[in-house]
């Protein structure tokens, strides 16, 4: 940050309150974001929601948002068009944009959003959910220093946030912490199925395998020793886990598949962005 100093904005809209939009504006909240200056563009609230701005006083659909400080766009992406016209009343000047609409360009954002002109693009990901995300973000060159601490105090809340020099790059994060949470849940999910081919009951097999890739990620998180080391550290010479890694680290195994897969998924990135 440069020495930033980050805050959370005195006053926001929220467009788009679904799951991601949503867990954020909770983490916000618990963080000290004023509801009576925060208002929420939701056409279909879920009853969380509606519940959550009738228990805090959050402005639910008004009829005429206030200008923002920061504006946060997290609408489904294939709606950006649809709902731009709209939108485009609610970015004042001056108004900090964060969008987290996968594939959506700062460039696409600025064309079809006139007045933005600060516009930030982060690429969150589904552990933000429960404020252990990792977002990427790259801001445009309109962003202040003040307005960039805005909006890392809005990603922060849900979790850690690496800031990017260059926006292509976001297509790299989409295919490493984006699309990662999928590549581990695949992990347990083959785990427990080996655990069932090798004698155990899917019951038995599935919670081990759980248990497992999170005990494991818990102890990634709370280490500060690097991800071979550890690996290192639970290999016995000749054991049986060196004989299960001999398998997994082999030429086709599982890095060379985890290069491959995170390619193909910044190949496709980049194709949705068009």
């Amino acid at each position: 940050m440069s020495g930033t100093q980050s805050r959370l904005p005195a006053s926001l809209t929220l467009v788009g309150a679904g799951k991601m939009g949503g867990a954020m504006l909770s983490g916000w909240l618990a963080g000290g974001l004023d509801p009576a200056r925060t208002a929420i563009v939701e056409p279909a609230p879920s009853p969380e929601i509606a519940e959550l701005c009738a228990a805090r006083g959050l402005a639910l659909n008004p009829a005429a948002p206030p200008a923002a400080e920061a504006v946060v766009l997290a609408i489904k992406p294939q709606g950006l068009a649809a709902a731009a016209p709209a939108l485009a009343p609610l970015i004042a000047p001056g108004s900090l944009v964060v969008s987290i609409l996968a594939g959506k360009t700062i460039a696409d954002l600025k064309a079809r959003l006139p007045g933005a002109r600060a516009v930030v693009r982060a690429m969150p990901n589904l552990p933000a959910s429960i404020g252990r995300g990792a977002t990427g973000a790259a801001a445009s060159p309109e962003v202040t220093p003040a307005q960039r601490g805005l909006a890392d105090a809005l990603l922060s809340a849900s979790g850690l946030v690496e800031w990017l020099d260059d926006e292509g790059l976001i297509d790299a994060v989409t295919a490493v912490s984006g699309s990662g949470p999928a590549y581990v849940f695949l992990l347990a999910e083959a785990l427990a199925e080996a655990g069932v081919a090798a004698g155990l009951s899917a019951e038995i097999a599935g919670r081990l395998a759980r248990a497992t890739v999170a005990g494991s990620g818990a102890l990634l998180d709370a280490e500060a020793t690097e991800a071979a080391q550890l690996r290192r550290n639970v290999t016995s010479p000749g054991g049986t886990t060196a004989a299960a890694l001999d398998v997994l680290m082999r030429a086709d195994g599982m890095p060379a598949l985890l290069r491959e897969a995170v390619a193909a998924a910044k190949r496709r990135a980049g194709e949705l962005a068009g």
